[in-house]
């Protein structure tokens, strides 16, 4: 960890500080568990898990992917410090997951799925972010899926929203977001006392100074010290409060076969989350820096392990909090490290001052960021680079919009392996007529899933035809494409059609076990 950016990590930790915090405090009301464990979560993900990580801007801490999870565990198992139990456990999983290297599997998702992914948190944060800033939050903060607890929708809430404002909050985000983005104009000017202030800062001293003038002023206005429109920070006033917060792990749970049912669960969500994380930050990296997936993988264990045994919930990287990190300028780790020491610090030493925070203050600084990643030029970017690209991204963004985070994923990765299965398929064999004759050129590798248009083409030949078949070019041949030229050879005198070979042997079925058995006889070596 360096120093050397200093001003800046400092600047993006606190900035990411603001908005973990009730992002914390949400997922852990939503989860059923303490209002203690969201934050335990985010200080080990910034003070451990960000030192260990694979990443240089990722931020780690409790997700809202894993609030339906969480809950369910939490309720099942009859018991929080059974829950604990099995975060411990899941932790375990993951740092074996790292050690074995299963952090290449995030290789195999196309890029435009992580794009997708992208610009749908962008829309999911701004369309979640609406009510907050008209002061309608019956929902928590932190809440991602479409689907919500109280039976409404993302669209719903709203709605709901619109037709039930509270005009204190609208004016604190309407003045907090044109504020942010006349502050950010400033900063990009290069004039320094605005690049050196956090933006940050600026909007929640806004949001807080406007909310008292309006007590003093305009008390129809005023948000009051509720928690409906406030940070809702837990108080600790003395050692024995911060003490009797805490959990542990029971030993006894180990007895419980549901136990390691819901370590395994939580691992694998958990894991795959990171490494879709991490994927996304290292795509919006401004130095382009390469993250180990199988590293972060062993520190987001740690890490659970960690939080597990300090009465803590599961943690991932965050893309929300990321996206913050690296708009607001992070250039190392150290901003991660602060937002953890911050978070610290607001359990232990400042928590009832937080409390005056309006929650509308920081919902214009969040939609700001999701205006960042849903911009516009990107879906012109990505329309122009084909439609086995733009598909796919479509897709995984209504997913995620319309279902949760994982869900959308997933849609998105089916839909792009079905066009790469489609293009290799059309790729790999080229079918020329001129008249009578035909050619069939095998490109390259044929597999069963060319066998269909193979076979396909062979039936529309018509009595006269000469057909070249020429897989001279094709180091494998499937045994099924095999099968199928060698029956057409054997019908085609009867159909009145010449055949001529070339580079069709049944060697080249077998090629690739050879290749697999030298390989296995040099490793071996």
């Amino acid at each position: 960890m360096t120093f050397k950016y200093l001003n800046k990590d400092f600047s993006a930790g606190f900035s990411v500080f603001l908005v973990a915090l009730p992002l914390c405090l949400g997922i852990a009301l939503a989860s059923g568990a303490p209002l203690f464990s969201g934050l335990v979560s985010g200080v080990i993900g910034g003070l451990v898990v960000a030192l260990l990580s694979g990443s240089e801007i990722a931020i780690s801490g409790p997700a809202a992917g894993l609030v339906v999870i969480v809950f369910d565990a939490i309720h099942g198992l009859g018991d929080y410090s059974h829950f604990l139990t099995a975060v411990v456990l899941a932790g375990l999983l993951q740092w074996l997951l790292g050690w074995f290297k299963a952090g290449r599997l995030s290789g195999f998702v196309p890029s435009s799925v992580i794009s997708g992914m992208l610009v749908a948190i962008g829309i999911v944060i701004v369309l979640k972010q609406i009510p907050h800033a008209l002061g309608w939050d019956a929902d928590y903060e932190g809440e991602f899926e479409f689907f919500q607890n109280d039976q409404r929708n993302t669209f719903s809430e709203i709605i709901q929203a619109v037709l039930h404002p509270t005009w204190g909050a609208g004016i604190i985000s309407a003045v907090c977001l044109l504020l942010i983005l006349w502050w950010d104009k400033k900063a990009e000017q290069g004039i320094k006392f605005f690049k050196t202030v956090p933006t940050a800062l600026v909007v929640v001293v806004i949001g807080v100074v406007i909310n008292q003038v309006f007590r003093w002023f305009a008390p129809a206005f005023y948000l009051g010290e509720s928690n409906d429109h406030m940070v809702r920070m837990p108080s600790f006033r003395t050692l024995s409060d911060l003490k009797s917060a805490l959990h542990f792990p029971s030993l006894d749970a180990l007895t419980k076969p549901a136990v390691y049912f819901t370590a395994f669960t939580l691992a694998i969500i958990a894991s795959v989350e990171s490494l879709f994380g991490l994927e996304a930050a290292d795509k919006l990296d401004k130095q382009r820096r390469i993250s180990s997936p199988n590293q972060e993988l062993k520190a987001q264990g740690i890490g659970n392990l960690l939080s597990g045994f300090l009465g803590g919930l599961p943690m991932t990287v965050v893309v929300v909090r990321t996206s913050l990190n690296v708009y607001s300028d992070s250039q190392t780790r150290l901003s991660a490290f602060i937002q953890g020491v911050l978070l610290l610090l607001a359990m232990v030493v400042f928590p009832e001052t937080l409390n005056h925070i309006p929650l509308a203050s920081l919902a214009a600084l969040l939609i700001l960021v999701g205006y960042k990643l849903a911009r516009i030029d990107i879906f012109r970017k990505m329309y122009l680079e084909g439609q086995d690209q733009f598909v796919p991204f479509i897709v995984t963004i209504l997913g995620i919009i319309l279902t949760d985070l994982l869900i959308g994923i997933a849609l998105g990765w089916i839909v792009g392996i079905a066009y790469v299965i489609y293009t290799n398929n059309q790729s790999a064999m080229t079918i020329v007529r001129d008249k009578e004759t035909v050619l069939i050129w095998f490109r390259k590798d044929i597999s069963f899933l060319n066998k269909a248009r193979l076979k396909e083409e062979l039936a529309s030949l018509q009595a006269g035809d000469t057909v070249f078949i020429d897989g001279a070019r094709a180091h494998f041949i499937d045994h099924d494409i095999y099968t199928t030229l060698k029956e057409f050879r054997k019908d085609a005198p009867l159909r009145g059609i010449q055949v001529d070979f070339k580079g069709i042997t049944r060697r080249k079925i077998t090629k690739r076990k050879l290749d697999a058995s030298i390989q296995k006889t040099l490793i071996s070596k």
